[in-house]
């Protein structure tokens, strides 16, 4: 069998959508634990990022459980997310806890959706945000160009991803943490240690940080910016749909 990360096309996203199938009822917490709960964070400062108007139209993509959906309404109960994704396992997890959570509206909307296909109009959203999606697309920049299309002019797009990071002295602490850690710890608690496997190989195949800004500029954004977190192994990229030229009257 290819290494997963070595698949492209239909083999890579039936794979990607059978490995999320198999762990939606841990994510949440693997999450939590890989992260040691800065992943929460993360969230908060790409919602900020996002900067959503009252009444925005935000697009959670690849939303998994919804955490990202769930925070915009925190930050700005008046928005209107949708939560958009294309494994139904990891969206009955988040609808379920959703609604232990928080029985009464606003509600995310919850949407099935391919990234590399969108099934949203044109200049739909105000702002359209994802987490640790980009990696697992078999094709960045049609996914960054569906994204840019169902964009409102001047809207945001803010991208949360794990990144290929720099060697430097803590190099082989990180590989510690990727290769042994979070597979043991994926092992423990899902039985699944074959998709924590795939994290750290994904993170090593996946774009550097800059290769991602380059790629968000070639598709069309504009004011691309990105900082590193986590000793260089996550970053938050953004930047912004162009407004249309301005034509000034005789």
């Amino acid at each position: 069998m290819k290494n997963p990360v070595e698949l492209t096309g239909r083999e890579r996203a039936a794979y990607v959508q059978e490995m999320f199938t198999r762990i939606a009822g841990r994510y949440d917490l693997m999450n939590r634990l890989m992260t040691a709960g800065q992943d929460v964070r993360w969230r908060r400062e790409v919602i900020r990022r996002a900067a959503l108007p009252a009444g925005g139209w935000l697009l959670d993509l690849g939303a998994g459980t919804g955490d990202m959906a769930l925070e915009a309404l925190r930050q700005q109960p008046a928005c209107r997310p949708v939560a958009a994704d294309f494994t139904l396992a990891m969206m009955q997890v988040g609808m379920r806890r959703q609604r232990e959570k928080s029985p009464e509206p606003p509600f995310p909307v919850w949407s099935a959706a391919d990234a590399l296909n969108l099934p949203f109009a044109d200049q739909s959203f105000d702002a359209v945000v994802s987490g640790f999606l980009m990696r697992n697309v078999s094709d960045v920049m049609q996914a960054l160009g569906e994204q840019k299309r169902v964009m409102r002019p001047g809207g945001r797009i803010v991208v949360l991803d794990t990144t290929r990071p720099s060697r430097n002295l803590l190099t082989p602490f990180i590989n510690i943490h990727l290769k042994m850690i979070i597979p043991g710890l994926g092992r423990l608690l899902t039985g699944q240690a074959d998709a924590y496997n795939y994290l750290p190989e994904s993170t090593q195949a996946f774009l550097t940080a800059e290769q991602l800004a380059q790629r968000m500029q070639a598709a069309g954004f504009e004011q691309v910016g990105f900082r590193r977190l986590m000793f260089g192994t996550i970053a938050i990229h953004w930047g912004e749909s162009p407004q249309p030229p301005f034509i000034r009257g005789d």
